[in-house]
C-alpha cells in the first residue's frame, strides 16, 4: 500500500526568513521520509493553502500542523476547512507542541545563542487567549523547568499578560543574566521584537532542527 502524503501545514507569513526556514523544515521532512509525498501548505497570509495541496493529492493524506500548541488553526480552522472541501480521506495528526524533544532543541538553539550554566531562563511565546494552547505553553514551560533546574516562567510576545519584557524585568533578581528560549517555529516581526525584551540572550527559533523534524516524522506515522 501507497504511504499516505503528509501535509506541512504551517502558519504563513511574508518574513523572508521565516518563509526560508519553514522552506527548509519542509526539505529536512521530506529527506527524512523519502518514500512519502511531502508537500508543503500554508494556514494563511501566503499560499498554497490547504485547500491548493489537497487539489492535488487525491488519495489517503496525513496533514501534520507545524504548531506548537493545539490552538485555533488546529482545532477550528483545519476541521473548517475539511469539512468545507468533503475529504474524508484526510487525517489530521496532532501539533508539534508540546513536545519533549521541543525542549531538547530549545535547550541546544539557547546554547548556540550563548546561554550559560546560571542563567536564568525565560520561555518567549508569541501568546495565545485559547485556554488549550494556554494549557500547552504551561506544560512546555514545565519540561523546560525539569531541564534547567529552576522554574522557568512565560512571557508573551503579543497575546496575553504577562509580557516578555515585563516577566525579564521581574525575572533578573534571581541572578546577573536572563536569556529568553524561544518558543517560536520560525524568525519574524515576533522575533524581532524579543531583541527590545531586556534578556542578555535570546534564542533563534526552532525551525528546522533535528529534533523539530523528528516530531513532525513521529506525528505522522502516528496519524497514518
Amino acid at each position: 500500500m501507497t504511504a499516505p502524503a503528509l501535509v506541512l501545514l504551517a502558519h504563513g507569513t511574508n518574513d523572508e526568513a521565516g518563509w526560508a526556514t519553514i522552506e527548509r523544515l519542509h526539505a529536512a521532512v521530506g529527506h527524512a521520509l523519502p518514500e512519502v509525498d511531502v508537500r508543503l501548505g500554508y494556514a494563511g497570509v501566503v499560499g498554497p493553502s490547504l485547500a491548493d495541496v489537497l487539489a492535488d493529492l487525491p488519495g489517503r493524506v496525513v496533514v501534520v500542523p507545524a504548531f506548537l500548541a493545539s490552538g485555533f488553526h488546529v482545532r477550528v480552522d483545519v476541521p473548517e476547512q475539511l469539512a468545507a472541501i468533503g475529504r474524508e480521506d484526510v487525517a489530521v495528526a496532532e501539533p508539534l507542541g508540546p513536545d519533549p524533544e521541543l525542549i531538547s532543541a530549545l535547550l541546544d538553539r539557547l546554547a548556540e545563542a550563548g546561554s550559560r550554566p546560571g542563567d536564568t531562563v525565560v520561555l518567549a511565546a508569541a501568546g495565545s487567549t485559547d485556554p488549550v494552547a494556554q494549557e500547552d505553553l504551561r506544560t512546555a514551560a514545565a519540561l523546560l523547568t525539569a531541564r534547567v533546574g529552576h522554574e522557568v516562567p512565560v512571557g508573551y510576545i503579543a497575546g496575553g499578560e504577562p509580557r516578555v519584557a515585563s516577566v525579564v524585568a521581574s525575572t533578573a533578581v534571581r541572578g546577573p543574566r536572563v536569556v529568553l528560549a524561544t518558543w517560536l517555529l520560525a524568525p519574524g516581526a515576533f522575533h524581532r521584537w524579543l531583541a527590545d525584551a531586556g534578556a542578555s540572550v535570546v534564542a533563534e527559533p526552532l525551525g528546522d532542527h533535528p529534533d523539530v523534524v523528528s516530531v513532525v516524522v513521529e506525528r505522522y506515522r502516528a496519524a497514518a
